[in-house]
C-alpha cells in the first residue's frame, strides 16, 4: 500500500509527538530527581511484528537509541512462552543480561491493541534512585557480582487484565532505600501508557490502520536509505582504535576497548575481538547497550538520519561474550555508566581516521557518578546522585562544547538549589574548570570543578574513570586534561587508591568531596588556532595565560583598560 508524502509527513510527526509527549510527562510526573531534573528515562513505540523500533522520544537518554528495541525483542519471546500479551498488561524488568544498562534501568512494556488485535507496544525505562544492593543508589565501585548490585527483576506481568500483581510492589518497595519515591515513579511510569493510547487512538482514527501501518513501514524504508546512502560516502575498508579504562575498581590494570570498524558498500561493521575480557569489578556491560552506544555515535556523526528500526538495519556485530562489551550473569554491571563512554570514543576514533570532516575528538568520557546517602533525623534515608558534565571534542567546523552533559546518556547535573534544599550538604563552589580542554586550530570543551561538603554524617561513593587516559585528539589536536577526585576528611587531604573509584567514605560535617571532569580533545594543529580565538578563551577563562603563551605561542599583555570582559590582550603570536 502506497501513501502520499503528506500524510506519511504528518504521521511521521504524529508518532515522534507521541513518544515526546510520554517522555514529559513521566519528566513532570516523577518524584525522584533523577527523573525530573536529569531526565534518565526514554520511552517509545515499537513494532508488535518484530519489536523495531517506531519512534523514540526526544527528551529522554540517546543511550537508550537502541538499547529499548533490544529490550523489546528479547521480552517478545519470555511474552509468547506465557501465552502473549493480553489486554490491560504490563510487564516489567530490569534484568542488564536482557535488558541491557544496570538495574536502576527499569523497563515497563505495554501492548497497543486495535479492534482485539494487537498493534503495536508501548515502552519505557526510568532510573529508580535506589535499587537495594551493597550501596545506596546502585553504583558500587567494588562489586564483582551483579547481587551486591541491587534485585534482579526477571520479565514477569506488573499488571495482568488491568490489575496490579500487588504483591509483586510490595517486594519491590520492600527491597529498596526510597519506597516513597520508587512507589511515585512507578505510578507515574504506568500512566503514560494512557498518554501513549490517547494519542495512537487519535492518529488511527484519522488515518486508519492500514495507513498508518504503510506510514511505518515506509518510514523504516527510508531511514534505512538514508542510513546506507550516509556509510556508501565513507570508502570501503577496516579502521581500527583502541581506548582503555584506567582499572575496573578491583583490580589496578587497564582494560582495553578495541574496536575494528569495517566499511563495504553501504553495510558496516563493528568487531570488538581484541577487548578485554569481563572485568572482575563493575566496568561490564550487556552487548545490546554496546550494539546501541554504537548508534549513539553514528547519529551524532549523521543527525539527519531519523531514529527507527530501518536507522539500525545496515549494521552488524561482532561482541565477544564474556567480555566487558558483552557480560555474561553474575558479572557485575553498575559501572556501564562509564563503559557506554568508551565505546563512543572508539567510534569516532576509527572514523576520524576515515572521515574527519564529520568527526570530533574524544569527549570528555566519563560519567564519574557521585553518590552521597545517609539518613535523616526520621530514620528515612537519602541518596543523592551527580553525574559529571564535562567538555566535548573539537571537530572541524567548530569548538568543543564546554560543560555539557554526556553523549551518551545527556543525564543533566542536579541545580545546586535543589540539592541544598533537598539533602545536608553545601557547594562549595561549581565553575569552568580552567585549562581542562584539550589544544587544538578547535579547541576541546572546558570541563567542570566543583566541591560538595557534607553537612550531616554521609557515605559518599565516586565511580568515574579517564585518570590514566585522556580524552584524545584527532588531526593534531591534543589530549584533555585527565579526571581528578579527592578527598578532605577529618582535615586531612588524600586521593583514592583507584584514582577516580572509591566505595561508602564515611563523611563527618565539614568534610569535602572535590571533583573535576576532563575536557574534550582538540581537533586540528593548536599551531593553526586563531590569535583572536586563543584571546577570548584566556579572557572568558577557559585558558590560563600560561597556555596562551606556551601551547598556543601567543605574547600576552594586560589591556590597557580593564573591565569584565577584557583583562588580557594578544598583541602577537610568537614567530610572526
Amino acid at each position: 500500500m502506497s501513501v502520499d508524502p503528506l500524510t506519511l509527513a504528518v504521521t511521521h510527526g504524529a508518532l515522534h509527538q507521541i513518544a515526546d509527549e510520554m517522555d514529559l510527562h513521566l519528566i513532570r510526573a516523577a518524584i525522584s530527581p533523577i527523573i525530573s531534573e536529569t531526565h534518565d528515562c526514554a520511552h517509545g513505540i515499537y513494532d508488535a511484528r518484530n519489536g523495531e523500533t517506531i519512534a523514540q522520544g526526544s527528551y529522554g537518554l540517546p543511550m537508550f537509541l537502541a538499547n529499548m528495541q533490544y529490550t523489546v525483542q528479547n521480552l517478545l519471546e519470555t511474552v509468547h512462552e506465557e501465552g502473549g500479551f493480553k489486554e490491560g498488561d504490563i510487564w516489567i524488568l530490569n534484568d542488564p543480561y536482557i535488558s541491557g544498562s544496570h538495574l536502576q534501568d527499569v523497563t515497563l512494556v505495554s501492548p497497543y491493541f486495535v479492534d482485539g488485535e494487537l498493534y503495536a507496544l508501548l515502552a519505557n525505562t526510568g532510573h529508580w534512585m535506589d535499587i537495594g544492593g551493597s550501596v545506596a543508589g546502585g553504583w558500587a565501585p567494588q562489586a564483582q557480582e551483579i547481587h551486591e548490585e541491587g534485585i534482579i527483576i526477571p520479565p514477569v506481568r506488573l499488571y495482568e487484565g488491568g490489575k496490579r500483581v500487588e504483591g509483586l510492589v510490595k517486594m519491590f518497595l520492600a527491597n529498596v532505600r526510597l519506597p516513597e519515591q520508587i512507589s511515585g515513579d512507578l505510578a507515574a511510569m504506568t500512566n503514560v501508557f494512557d498518554v501513549g493510547r490517547r494519542g495512537l487512538d487519535k492518529l488511527i482514527d484519522r488515518y486508519g490502520v492500514g495507513t498508518v501501518r504503510a506510514c511505518i513501514d515506509e518510514m523504516m524504508s527510508r531511514s534505512e536509505s538514508q542510513m546506507r546512502s550516509h556509510i556508501e560516502q565513507i570508502p570501503d575498508g577496516t579502521y581500527t582504535f583502541e581506548d582503555h579504562f584506567d582499572n575496573d575498581g578491583i583490580v589496578d590494570e587497564p582494560l582495553k576497548v578495541a574496536l575494528a570498524l569495517t566499511i563495504d558498500g553501504s553495510d558496516m561493521r563493528f568487531d570488538f575481538t581484541d577487548t578485554a575480557p569481563a572485568a572482575t569489578g563493575p566496568l561490564n556491560m550487556a552487548e545490546t547497550t554496546t550494539r546501541s552506544l554504537c548508534f549513539v555515535a553514528l547519529k551524532h556523526l549523521f543527525p539527519d538520519v531519523p531514529v527507527n528500526g530501518g536507522t539500525f538495519r545496515p549494521t552488524d556485530f561482532n561482541v565477544p561474550k564474556g567480555c566487558i562489551l558483552a557480560a555474561q550473569y553474575p558479572s557485575p554491571v553498575c559501572g556501564y555508566t562509564d563503559v557506554i563512554n568508551r565505546v563512543i570514543d572508539v567510534v569516532f576514533g576509527a572514523l576520524a581516521q576515515v572521515i574527519p570532516e564529520r568527526t570530533p575528538a574524544a569527549p570528555y568520557g566519563t560519567t564519574g557518578v557521585t553518590t552521597i546517602s545517609g539518613r535523616r533525623e526520621d530514620g528515612r534515608y537519602f541518596v543523592a546522585v551527580y553525574p559529571y558534565p564535562g567538555g566535548y571534542g573539537g571537530s572541524a567546523v567548530s569548538d568543543g562544547l564546554v560543560n555539557g552533559t554526556l553523549p551518551s546518556s545527556l543525564a543533566g547535573f542536579m541545580s545546586v538549589e535543589m540539592s541544598e534544599h533537598r539533602y545536608p550538604i553545601r557547594f562549595e563552589h561549581l565553575g569552568i574548570r580552567e585549562d581542562s580542554s584539550g589544544a587544538g586550530e578547535h579547541r576541546g570543551g572546558c570541563g567542570t570543578a566543583f566541591a560538595i561538603t557534607t553537612l550531616a554524617e554521609c557515605s559518599v561513593s565516586v565511580l568515574g574513570d579517564r585518570v590514566d587516559y585522556a580524552p584524545f585528539g584527532v588531526n593534531g589536536g591534543e589530549s584533555a586534561r585527565t579526571n581528578s577526585v579527592s578527598f578532605n576528611t577529618e582535615g586531612e587531604a588524600w586521593t583514592p587508591p583507584m584514582r577516580s573509584k572509591i566505595e561508602k567514605v564515611p563523611m563527618k560535617p565539614g568534610d569535602t568531596v572535590h571533583l573535576a571532569s576532563p575536557g574534550g580533545g582538540g581537533f586540528g594543529s593548536p599551531g593553526q588556532r586563531s590569535l583572536d580565538a586563543v584571546e577570548l578563551d584566556l579572557n572568558r577563562g577557559l585558558i590560563s595565560r600560561e597556555t596562551a603563551e606556551s601551547v598556543y605561542g601567543a605574547s600576552v599583555e594586560h589591556a590597557e583598560s580593564v573591565n569584565e570582559h577584557t583583562r588580557y590582550r594578544l598583541v602577537r603570536m610568537v614567530g610572526d
